[in-house]
């Protein structure tokens, strides 16, 4: 476990994961070694965990991390916290659905190198 945050473990430089992959891995209790700290907040959202994915987005407040952050704070319903991380993504406030936000940004963030 990563120090001080509880539920966001270490990261180490892996191969590439696909989505598929991602996704499968949800049926485990923890999630895949190397990930970084935003994918790790995606995997617990998906999970259903927001407590834990909230603590792995806000451990790096990085472009990733905010990217996160934002989608956690839209799905809980505060879009006002929402805005204020995706304007510190530097991303636009999404639209779309909310498993297709979790979809694509777990896409482009699988296919970004971990910190």
């Amino acid at each position: 476990m990563g120090a001080g945050w509880p539920g966001c473990g270490r990261q180490h430089m892996v191969r590439a994961m696909k989505l598929a992959e991602f996704r499968t891995s949800l049926a485990g209790d923890k999630p895949p070694q190397g990930l970084g700290l935003a994918l790790q907040a995606l995997w617990w959202a998906a999970k259903g965990d927001w407590d834990k994915a909230h603590e792995c987005a806000q451990a790096k407040e990085d472009i990733p991390g905010c990217w996160v952050h934002a989608y956690l704070h839209r799905r809980e319903g505060d879009a006002e916290n929402a805005g204020y991380w995706y304007r510190r993504a530097k991303k636009p406030m999404a639209a779309n659905a909310l498993e297709e936000e979790w979809a694509a940004t777990a896409e482009a963030l699988l296919q970004t190198p971990t910190e």
